[in-house]
């Protein structure tokens, strides 16, 4: 099992983020330490000691959270599950906010083994467009200092398309962010999302984004580059130096059971899927009357076989059609043979030792490939009731949440649970919610997704 633990508070909220966070008033954030040990505690009586394989500490910006509280955390979490010796512990920092010898130490002495940091950009106007609250010079130090004190893992997260910037500055920053060396790298397309000021800005024509080509451009000759300087394109969005992929992710896109905890967190175990409350107040009230988890409901069996396609189709492997087989007992290319003669032909698709992957040109244009997939699936299918209506004897009834995730993502995706992406037109196409951040699983503001950075 994955555990993804959602931190919902940010110093301030970036103009392009739509996801569930807020500024901390008052005790806010030791109340939220303390409703969320009490969630941990409550899911290892329900769970029993399950084994898990990795924790990520998403949000949000969880290094906002003491370190100390980090460590607290995570000791509940060995305390209610059997977490693996070798597990991979990430936390996602904004650089401004991890920058400290002592924080570091606290960190990795509590077994945190992998940082993921949000740079961005490494042009100091585009950071500024963003509202972000750190410079590049910040982000520099704070990257030389973790590998000081000794993260021996760390991803980088960066946005391309941004306003007025073209496929010469994005290679500009990817030569700047090769030169630091990190393990691994979250690529993520800009995406407007409703109600936020960048969308607003837009619309008032105060920011010009690139055109579809110049993203179609940034997006191959970024993977171009990063790739001959050894960093291998895993997935849609990420790259990484042989061994380093985030084993939290792929475990999202290669369908494991996760448990989201904390306020706005999803989760999927079994077949069963719920989002913990967002606001504060509701979320600790909700793990007090033990009844977090019960609104879960059943995935259907289209549900099920749309996200097997999605998910895996976002990764370079891609779908092994046997999986598919398994899934609904009927065969893959046959069912959609002429959709995928006509892929082929045009250098979309590749099938090779079972695998039926996109190739990058078809990594580009995924919100479309994915939508004439769904559309034969319907027609194929037909039937999308649940698989089964029995509740899955882990979750429990009566106490457990059984009659009850990104994100986006996705936790789904990120995400999370995935989100394809339409390059061509600089969109994310998302079954269960909008652009995750690197790792996460909870619920955005504008509607219920999968998944977060």
């Amino acid at each position: 099992m994955l555990v993804y633990i959602h931190v919902p508070f940010c110093r301030s909220k970036c103009g392009y983020c739509a996801f569930h966070s807020e500024v901390p008033q008052g005790d806010a954030m030791q109340r939220y330490v303390d409703a969320l040990l009490r969630e941990v505690a409550l899911w290892g009586d329900r769970l029993g000691n399950v084994p898990v394989e990795t924790v990520f500490f998403g949000g949000g910006t969880p290094s906002m959270l003491p370190a100390r509280a980090v460590a607290v955390v995570m000791d509940r979490i060995r305390k209610a599950f059997a977490v693996d010796r070798t597990a991979e512990v990430s936390l996602e920092a904004n650089p401004e906010s991890v920058a400290n010898m002592d924080y570091m130490k606290t960190l990795l002495d509590a077994g945190v083994n992998r940082l993921s940091m949000g740079f961005q950009s490494m042009n100091p106007a585009s950071l500024r467009q963003l509202g972000r609250p750190h410079s590049v010079r910040d982000a520099i130090r704070t990257f030389e200092l973790a590998r000081t004190m000794g993260f021996a893992n760390i991803n980088l997260d960066f946005i391309w398309g941004l306003p007025d910037q073209r496929l010469k500055l994005w290679l500009e920053d990817l030569r700047a962010i090769v030169r630091l060396g990190p393990d691994h790298l979250s690529c993520y397309g800009l995406t407007i999302e409703e109600g936020t000021p960048l969308e607003l800005a837009v619309q008032k024509g105060r920011l010009t984004l690139p055109d579809d080509g110049e993203q179609g451009k940034m997006f191959i000759y970024g993977a171009d580059y990063l790739e001959s300087q050894g960093y291998l394109q895993y997935e849609i969005s990420n790259f990484a130096r042989m061994g380093f992929q985030c084993r939290h992710n792929m475990g999202y896109w290669e369908g494991a059971d996760y448990l989201g905890m904390g306020p706005a967190a999803v989760s999927t175990l079994q077949g069963r899927r719920w989002t913990n409350p967002c606001a504060l107040d509701e979320y600790a009230a909700t793990v007090d009357a033990g009844t977090i988890g019960h609104d879960a409901e059943t995935l259907t069996l289209m549900e099920r076989v749309q996200e097997l396609v999605m998910l895996r189709l976002r990764t370079t492997r891609g779908l092994r059609v046997k999986a598919y087989r398994e899934l609904t007992g009927r065969d893959f290319i046959r069912d959609n043979k002429s959709l995928i003669h006509a892929l082929h032909r045009n250098q979309l698709v590749r099938i090779r030792n079972g695998y039926l992957s996109l190739t990058r040109n078809g990594l580009l244009v995924s919100n479309a490939i994915l939508e004439r997939f769904f559309s034969e699936m319907e027609t194929v299918l037909g039937d999308s009731r649940p698989v089964s209506a029995k509740e899955p004897e882990v979750l429990g009834n009566g106490s457990g949440p059984g009659s009850a995730s990104g994100q986006g993502d996705g936790q789904g995706s990120d995400r999370e649970r995935g989100r394809g992406n339409d390059r061509g037109s600089g969109q994310e196409n998302r079954l269960s919610g909008p652009e995750q951040k690197e790792g996460s699983t909870a619920a955005p503001e504008h509607g219920q997704g999968g998944g977060s950075h």
